[in-house]
């Protein structure tokens, strides 16, 4: 079964007792990956680790070869 049909499903037997519709598929996405995003910005600032910005530092430091 796909999501869509069990969202059709859930409707229809949420109707005959008067219970509110599920909300459709994929509209608290968005919601859910700000969520995620601010959980592990939160987890680096406990950790004593940048916020932000650390794949961008990842990256431009395997990229870049030092200067020695």
């Amino acid at each position: 079964m796909s999501v869509t049909q069990q969202f059709l499903l859930d409707g229809y037997r949420a109707r005959p007792h008067g219970a509110p519709e599920p909300p459709a598929p994929g509209r608290h996405d968005l919601d859910a990956l700000r969520a995620l995003r601010a959980h592990r910005r939160f987890r680096a600032v406990i950790a004593e680790r940048p916020a932000h910005g650390r794949l961008r530092h990842v990256l431009e430091r395997r990229l870049r070869p030092r200067a020695r």
